[in-house]
């Protein structure tokens, strides 16, 4: 008997974005519908207005909260967020921003009910979050908060089959050093391990990445590298991980590029950031790392700049898709193991 295919809960992100018609892209790519049990959640006319600017079909098979799960392939769960006419493509408004999170509440509670397995975002408008309530550092941290989770989380970013995850994230550069501690870094690593086996993958390398240039050329420009990222390095090995580093960060992600290692922890933001979206801007997904729940999305964002306009690259939804899917499957089967 085959395992039974993972339920995927997918909402449209800023309606004056990308997401809807990346969403109307991702359900006309060959294999999709049959890899994962699809939930569309969210107005009916903001995923017409993707399969519209799409230029794709898109057929919304109605479903009702309490007959979720009953039915196979493609399903949709109606709700009321937002009015056409408040939908303004290309702008930032409140509108979108609590059509956002309305969408994405939904989604977390039928994953906390077990209805779903993972959930799919388009992306969202940070500003336009905000503006509609947001009062969090991120939506990861308001993810966390709605769900009542007050474990270690963070954001993990992927690309193939590499992914980054940082010790400090939304933080101004001058805040940095004094936030990189022992505990964090150790905890930056655990959470790279474990998100990968949660993957698939049951013996990641992990390489971590120094703050200071040279890797502190034996304290010479600083400290940090010794006296931090060593011993949290030493621990981690000391627990079985296999961990290497701290490694010059001008040169880590050649490694990472080579395939030489399955993660890179950075120190900070854009550490990881430019490489990653250098190595492979329309293939990256960030995933919502720690949570309970899988979470995945794009990395890029609402793309204004081209929205309504039948330009959306689908490849990274494309990616976020499937590594859900396969994080999904796992997360499924352990919940029956439990």
């Amino acid at each position: 008997m085959t395992d039974p295919k993972p339920r995927i809960a997918i909402i449209p992100g800023d309606p004056s974005g990308i997401g809807p018609e990346l969403i109307a892209r991702l359900l006309n790519e060959d294999g999709v519908r049959t890899a994962a049990e699809i939930l569309l959640i969210g107005d009916a006319h903001v995923w017409q207005q993707g399969a519209e600017q799409a230029g794709l079909p898109l057929d919304l098979i109605e479903t009702g909260e309490t007959e979720i799960g009953s039915q196979e392939g493609l399903a949709w769960l109606p709700m009321q967020t937002i009015t056409p006419d408040e939908v303004r493509i290309a702008e930032v408004t409140q509108a979108g921003g609590r059509c956002s999170l309305r969408c994405l509440d939904k989604a977390l509670d039928l994953a906390l009910a077990n209805k779903v397995d993972g959930v799919l975002f388009g992306p969202f408008n940070k500003a336009a979050l905000t503006s509609a309530g947001l009062d969090a550092e991120d939506e990861h941290r308001y993810m966390a908060r709605y769900i009542g989770f007050d474990g270690y989380h963070s954001e993990i970013n992927v690309l193939g089959d590499l992914m980054t995850t940082r010790v400090t994230s939304h933080i101004g550069l001058r805040d940095v050093a004094e936030r990189i501690t022992t505990e964090a870094v150790e905890k930056a690593i655990g959470l790279a391990e474990d998100t990968l086996k949660r993957a698939g993958n049951t013996r990641p390398h992990i390489a971590v990445a120094a703050l200071n240039p040279h890797a502190g050329d034996n304290g010479k420009f600083g400290r940090e590298e010794i006296d931090v990222l060593q011993p949290a390095i030493d621990a981690a090995r000391a627990r079985q991980k296999n961990v290497t580093g701290p490694w010059p960060s001008d040169t880590v992600f050649l490694k990472a590029q080579r395939g030489e290692v399955d993660a890179v922890v950075t120190m900070y933001h854009d550490q990881g950031q430019i490489a990653i979206k250098l190595m492979g801007f329309d293939r990256g997904v960030t995933v919502a790392g720690g949570l309970p729940i899988p979470v995945a999305t794009p990395a890029h964002g609402t793309a204004f700049d081209i929205a309504g306009q039948r330009q959306a690259n689908v490849g990274a939804t494309l990616q976020a898709f499937n590594l859900l899917t396969r994080m999904a499957r796992n997360h499924r089967a352990a919940r029956a193991a439990a």
